[in-house]
């Protein structure tokens, strides 16, 4: 990379890019990019803004950049409003405006417009049914308004101009057909040629002085047809090739076209195809010359999955590979011993050893260090990783997340798992739930699939008749083993998941003892329910449930914005409630599940950093019960500002905000410990029965908490924070810090330990317990990364292995990085550079030295006898 810039905008808007073209190959070409009503021109050389323009009509967003061929003049052409079209013409060097001019169009515009010449611009009306050709020469503007009907026949659904840049040659895109379009000056356009299947075309390629080539590409039963068409003789066709691709990623939605001259000086095409699923496919001479994996760069949520168990009996051979790649992969293993494999052979030797190396095996290991990751993308593709060496194993393109023919957006939400056989009887793979919505908005119907975690198979799908507002997965199970999940929808009705008897009378049993709750963003409100017997609405669906709120807490807003909630992981393990401190008094955790960690910030203060004063910027974390709404502790901290990022574990919350008084970030710790079991001191009574540790615990009795806090100055700026998981909770929790340089660093959580004092204690020594810093250090050697990136770092999860001491982490942005941490040290197993041979021959010398002592011993017992 040689430069980058960051350009800021006030509000999101399609952004343009345009290069202004230079006869001198010194001179430093200015790149011009504009985001709604403002352009910027960015040196090619270096990224400094040279100029910008802030245009002052309102609601004005920029369509089209112009460059004139004969002067540095560039045309910029925007629509404000609805129905207002707006020309600038701007000096090219220091960005003023030299004229401009504005003209009013009957019934409007929709947004989408494309040039058909260098002083034509097509643009589509607001009903989407007449196209008007505006022709601008200086600052006079004239248009004509034609009718698509009057030369496409039997026109079907909607109409779109697709961004095709060739002089007088536009594309039209209707539901099912592409129609390319001649224009005719101001007269209108005509139809030249046209596509019956739905499919994307590619910008014009200038291949000669007069000559332009574009790229048409459309799915044709299960290949796509790659067809490459020159402007000067659309009745023929350059290239007609059809490629063989995977069908799990959808339409073509992009096409980039690229040429190159062969041997014998012709012309020839190559594509760069950006599909459905975000991938990315290289086509050439007919086949796929390499694929990327894109989506993965737009990760919406993860989870882990176990790897299937290797059966008694059976090889690893017979398990992975069929005999004849068995047989292929010993024949080419000893080609190279005896150094007979070409280049091509020894590639494949390397692969075939990575792939049956120990870490990349199909089946689970002892340490539960093998598993998949099954990761969701923004697109709705479901992608299974190995953690071995990260390669897919299988991936589903959804087909209820592809966007439909209308047009209408889908967008996958959450993956949950769906289904656990038990380990014995492993009968059944085990399964994953996807749930997304039909639409873009919160109000569109919900819909779900049900995968199979070892193939990625879709065994079921299902669309809602109701919206989904927010999913909440159960702990109970049914008698299938299938986990159940609660779908509230924008209407506050619960929907019971999976549908059926077995699950209903599993819920039912149990639904007086469940409560939820949910954090309105826009009412500035938290609010608890409960459940009730059946739906107001819909007394016939038995699935359906009505709620009822039993606590709200509405934050004023002219005080406070709710900025952040977070709650304990369902899958966390604690080991024990109690902890001893120094004096060797007893502290019980207050470890609740309904705990609920809420951080506000003042309105002046919920923008960027700097944008209040230390004066009217607050931040107020709340520790709240999510049963009974009962705030249990309350902190402020006076002078501080967002972005708040925080983790909650156990029985203690630890948070991040910036401090405006001290211009640093700090890092604040709550710990609340339950004081109801403070008696439970005395031996005799828990011999004796007499202690309240199997007392049942209720969230409606008043809870007697003490609570330790402590802040910490830190160094760096947070993108994103998680907190180390193990099988039983035994070891010593890391806390895992995005930071704003895209890397992880494992933070020891003694460091944010309130009870740290400047001087501690012989006693606190012994503990653990650090001496206190006004700041938490930042050791080179705790990056988890290294010295690698993870770029764009948006996620950081941590997922526990079988051995106690280790947990995996797995953190993703643009990048994905994925390793094993032992916060604790692998003290429950040995390391890779334990010396086995060393332990074998200690071994062997001291059986040989028992043997020889105990001939010795014998030949002296029996020379003892003869005497």
């Amino acid at each position: 990379m040689i430069w980058e810039t960051n350009i800021q905008t006030s509000t999101a808007s399609k952004s343009l890019l345009h290069v202004l073209s230079s006869n001198k190959v010194a001179k430093d070409n200015l790149v011009l990019v504009s985001t709604g009503r403002s352009i910027y021109a960015v040196s090619s050389i270096d990224g400094v803004i040279s100029w910008r323009k802030d245009f002052t009509l309102d609601d004005l967003e920029i369509k089209q950049v112009i460059q004139s061929p004969e002067n540095d003049i560039v045309s910029v052409v925007g629509v404000a409003g609805s129905s207002k079209l707006a020309l600038y013409q701007l000096n090219a060097k220091s960005g003023e405006i030299v004229k401009d001019a504005q003209e009013s169009l009957p019934g409007g515009l929709c947004g989408e417009t494309v040039l058909g010449s260098h002083d034509v611009l097509i643009a589509l009306d607001q009903t989407r049914s007449a196209i008007f050709v505006i022709e601008f020469k200086g600052l006079s503007l004239s248009y004509n308004k034609v009718r698509v009907s009057n030369f496409v026949q039997d026109l079907s659904g909607t109409v779109k101009l697709l961004p095709l840049m060739s002089n007088g040659i536009i594309a039209l895109q209707s539901s099912c057909t592409v129609y390319l379009l001649k224009l005719k000056g101001m007269d209108g356009l005509e139809v030249i040629h046209s596509f019956d299947r739905p499919a994307a075309v590619s910008d014009a390629l200038a291949i000669t002085e007069k000559d332009e080539a574009f790229a048409v590409v459309q799915h044709v039963g299960s290949q796509i047809e790659f067809i490459v068409k020159v402007t000067s003789d659309l009745s023929n066709e350059v290239i007609r090739e059809k490629v063989d691709i995977d069908q799990h990623r959808g339409s073509v939605q992009k096409v980039f076209l690229n040429n190159y001259v062969r041997t014998d000086k012709s012309h020839g095409f190559r594509a760069l195809i950006v599909m459905e699923d975000h991938s990315i496919l290289l086509v050439q001479q007919g086949a796929v010359v390499w694929s990327r994996e894109d989506g993965l760069a737009s990760i919406v949520d993860v989870m882990a999955s176990e790897l299937p168990v290797e059966k008694e009996g059976v090889s690893v051979a017979n398990v992975e590979h069929n005999l004849f790649e068995w047989l292929k992969g010993h024949m080419l293993k000893l080609k190279g011993t005896l150094m007979l494999a070409s280049a091509d052979e020894l590639a494949a030797i390397q692969s075939l050893r990575l792939r049956s190396s120990e870490k990349n095996k199909m089946t689970r290991d002892h340490n539960g260090f093998r598993k998949l990751l099954i990761i969701l993308t923004k697109a709705g593709k479901v992608m299974a990783l190995h953690t071995g060496d990260g390669r897919i194993i299988w991936s589903n393109f959804l087909p209820f997340l592809r966007a439909s023919k209308s047009g209408e957006i889908s967008s996958a939400l959450r993956i949950y798992q769906w289904q656990v056989p038990h380990h014995r009887v492993m009968r059944e793979n085990p399964s994953i739930l996807v749930v997304g919505r039909s639409g873009g908005d919160s109000v569109s119907p919900g819909v779900l699939s049900i995968l199979d975690s070892y193939s990625g198979e879709e065994l079921n799908s299902q669309r809602f008749d109701h919206s989904v507002a927010q999913i909440i997965p159960l702990i109970l199970k049914d008698s299938s083993e299938q986990r159940l999940h609660l779908i509230v929808d924008s209407n506050s009705l619960a929907h019971l998941y999976p549908r059926s008897p077995d699950a209903l009378k599993s819920f039912i049993h149990e639904r007086s003892n469940l409560y939820f709750y949910s954090v309105d963003i826009q009412e500035n409100a938290i609010r608890g329910y409960s459940l009730q017997k059946s739906c107001d609405l819909n007394l016939e669906d038995e699935y359906c449930f009505s709620t009822k709120e039993l606590w709200s807490i509405v934050f004023p807003s002219d005080a406070e914005r709710i900025a952040i909630s977070e709650t304990r992981k369902l899958n966390e393990v604690v080991h024990t409630q109690a902890k001893i401190s120094a004096d060797q008094d007893v502290m019980y955790k207050y470890v609740s599940k309904n705990l609920v960690f809420v951080a506000t910030v003042s309105p002046k203060a919920a923008g960027e950093i700097g944008s209040a004063a230390p004066e009217e910027a607050s931040l107020v974390a709340y520790l709240i019960d999510a049963v009974t709404g009962r705030i249990l502790h309350r902190v402020t901290h006076h002078g501080a500002q967002g972005p708040v990022h925080a983790v909650v574990s156990e029985n203690w919350v630890v948070y991040h905000y910036f401090n405006l008084r001290a211009h640093r970030f700090e890092i604040a710790v709550i710990e609340i410990y339950d004081q109801s079991r403070a008696d439970n001191k005395d031996v005799m009574k828990l011999i004796l029965g007499k202690h309240n540790l199997s007392a049942p615990i209720t969230s409606y009795s008043r809870p007697d908490v003490t609570v330790k806090s402590q802040s910490y100055f830190f160094t760096h700026s947070v993108k994103a924070m998680a907190v180390t998981q193990t099988a039983k909770g035994i070891t010593s929790k890391q806390l895992l810090i995005g930071t704003i340089g895209d890397q992880v660093l494992a933070l020891d959580k003694r460091f944010l330990d309130p009870r740290r004092s400047l001087n501690p204690t012989q006693q606190e020594k012994e503990e653990g317990i650090i001496p206190l810093t006004d700041s938490l250090p930042i050791i080179p050697q705790s990056y988890v990364t290294h010295s690698l990136q993870v770029e764009a770092l948006r996620g950081i999860v941590a997922i526990p292995a079988k051995l106690e001491s280790t947990t995996l982490v797995f953190t993703y942005g643009v990048d994905l990085f994925y390793t094993r941490l032992a916060p604790s040290r692998t003290y429950d197993s040995l390391t890779d550079e334990f010396s086995y041979a060393l332990l074998l021959i200690t071994i062997a010398a001291l059986v040989a030295a028992l043997v020889v002592t105990w001939v010795w011993s014998e030949k002296k017992e029996l020379r003892d006898k003869w005497r």
